[in-house]
């Protein structure tokens, strides 16, 4: 056996236990990753963040910043204009129930469309009776849409994301009692299903100026998302 034949046999014999160390790692850390689906409207999907990372991206790179043996890979489904009839037909869809049954979690962020299409496509001025329709439509579909995650996946815990007044710095009282009493319902609803938590946005915006935490009149900004992405860290435990 010449020299340099000789030589490479011993650097492969003593790669061997780290290619086997690697190998078993790698496994373990793919075994320990955890899929985090997010489901809602344009506000999952990240509208408004120059960054295009939203509070689902930013989530994501914070809780896996932490240091943990388990990493979490996110996927955001999440459709801009989408209100809670059409979360709850995209559920149907064979691949996205595929991917229903892989998660670990899910963060569902839906019902601001509901709320100001039922409306006319504004919060001013009010309509009170097309408002609480739309609500129990609403309820129907957020319960269809947390029984469906239920019993697609049992184990899998579930975020509801509330909702929030876009005019935190003007004075919307009117407007903030429909949001009040639209989360006060969600929360209700919430209190009736085994792994699901609330997760409460509102007072996150209140007193704040526009310009400083949106993008537009209805979307927050990459500050906004960031303020919402650390109010579920502090929420839910990773």
């Amino acid at each position: 056996m010449t020299k340099w034949k000789m030589m490479i046999t011993i650097m492969i014999i003593a790669l061997i236990p780290v290619m086997y160390f690697n190998f078993f790692a790698e496994e373990s850390k793919s075994q320990s990753q955890k899929r985090v689906i997010a489901l809602g409207d344009s506000l999952t999907y990240g509208y408004g963040d120059k960054e295009d990372e939203g509070y689902i991206g930013r989530l994501e790179q914070k809780v896996n910043e932490k240091e943990t043996e388990e990493s979490y890979r996110f996927q955001n489904l999440g459709i801009p204009g989408q209100k809670s009839s059409g979360l709850q037909k995209q559920l149907l869809k064979p691949s996205v129930a595929e991917d229903l049954t892989e998660a670990d979690l899910f963060i569902v962020n839906i019902g601001t469309n509901d709320l100001i299409k039922s409306n006319g496509g504004d919060l001013v001025p009010l309509h009170h009776d097309k408002i609480m329709e739309a609500k129990k439509e609403y309820v129907d579909h957020f319960n269809f849409i947390l029984d469906t995650l239920e019993a697609t996946n049992e184990d899998a815990d579930i975020l509801v994301i509330g909702l929030y007044n876009p005019y935190p710095d003007r004075d919307s009282d009117e407007i903030e009692a429909y949001v009040d009493d639209w989360n006060q319902t969600i929360m209700n609803e919430v209190k009736k299903h085994g792994n699901v938590k609330y997760v409460s946005t509102n007072p996150l915006f209140k007193g704040k100026k526009k310009e400083s935490v949106f993008h537009d009149s209805l979307h927050p900004n990459g500050k906004g998302y960031e303020i919402m992405a650390k109010q579920i860290m502090k929420t839910y435990s990773f």
